[in-house]
């Protein structure tokens, strides 16, 4: 299935493929994996609804359509991931939702040899371990926290350093800092078709590169992209991607928040700033 789908809609250039957990509401006296997660339809910043909901992992080739001038999600491989306490019962080793991302992204890599994958995703996908695991074989575009740990390179070693090598060298500032601040240079970028705006939304974006660091793991070499608001409507976004993938001939398509909208990014190489669900379940 994902080879048919990458044939006919992307036969060449990068294949952009999303990662996006859903929640189905199913009942039965035999249906136990159920757990609790959040409603992302019901929930907002301030209120946090619970439900007793299946969960799946949901891959999407993300292929522009011409007519309709979009970008659509098709679901290519959708595992099911059963809660904790469902495996506990059962005596089954619980896999994180992280960990389903891993795996589902190397299969589709060896399904797809030849061809650069571009994975991106939400912030639960911007784990170490995640990026570090796929990053041979693929590239992963994720929201980024606000107040992710990101680091300057380390100072070069010279005949007279002593000691074992360092792997960072100073903290940088908080991401979330940098809207205030003046010194901040912006370039002004125009989204088409987002959330409304027929003439395009016109939103501002800054760029740099650091070292993301966690301890217990290596350090990340990362472009970090800031999105903000020029209206304040919305409070800013962060997206980061390795620095050794960003080489691409060409960049791919950004996604709106309401998955409907493309841009270009300059010198940034591919990013996406968004998510498409899409429905539909097949246990591998």
């Amino acid at each position: 299935m994902p080879a048919i789908v990458v044939e006919r809609f992307v036969p060449d250039g990068p294949v952009v493929i999303g990662l996006d957990d859903t929640i189905k509401r199913r009942w039965g006296r035999r249906i136990s994996a159920r757990g609790i997660y959040r409603d992302p339809v019901r929930s907002t910043h301030g209120h946090f609804v619970k439900a007793s909901r299946l969960r799946w992992l949901s891959f999407m080739v993300l292929p522009p359509v011409p007519w309709p001038r979009l970008i659509k999600a098709l679901p290519v491989l959708t595992p099911f991931a059963p809660s904790e306490r469902s495996n506990l019962q059962r005596g089954c080793r619980h896999k994180l939702l992280t960990d389903w991302a891993r795996q589902g992204a190397l299969q589709l890599s060896r399904w797809l040899p030849g061809r650069r994958i571009i994975f991106i995703g939400d912030s639960s996908f911007a784990v170490h371990e995640l990026a570090h695991a796929i990053t041979r074989r693929a590239t992963l575009i994720s929201r980024l926290r606000l107040d992710a740990s990101l680091f300057a390179p380390p100072a070069k070693r010279t005949s007279r350093t002593m000691g074992r090598p360092v792997q960072k060298g100073p903290a940088l500032p908080k991401l979330k800092t940098l809207p205030s601040d003046p010194a901040i240079s912006w370039t002004s970028i125009v989204v088409s078709a987002r959330d409304g705006h027929a003439g395009g939304k016109t939103l501002d974006i800054t760029s740099d590169t650091a070292l993301w660091y966690r301890p217990g793991t290596p350090v990340m070499p990362v472009r970090w992209v800031l999105v903000r608001d020029p209206d304040a409507k919305r409070e800013p976004q962060a997206f980061s991607a390795p620095t050794s993938h960003l080489n691409l001939p060409t960049s791919s398509h950004c996604t709106s928040a309401a998955g409907k909208s493309r841009s270009r990014l300059p010198k940034l190489g591919p990013t996406s700033v968004s998510r498409h669900s899409a429905s539909g379940a097949i246990k591998p």
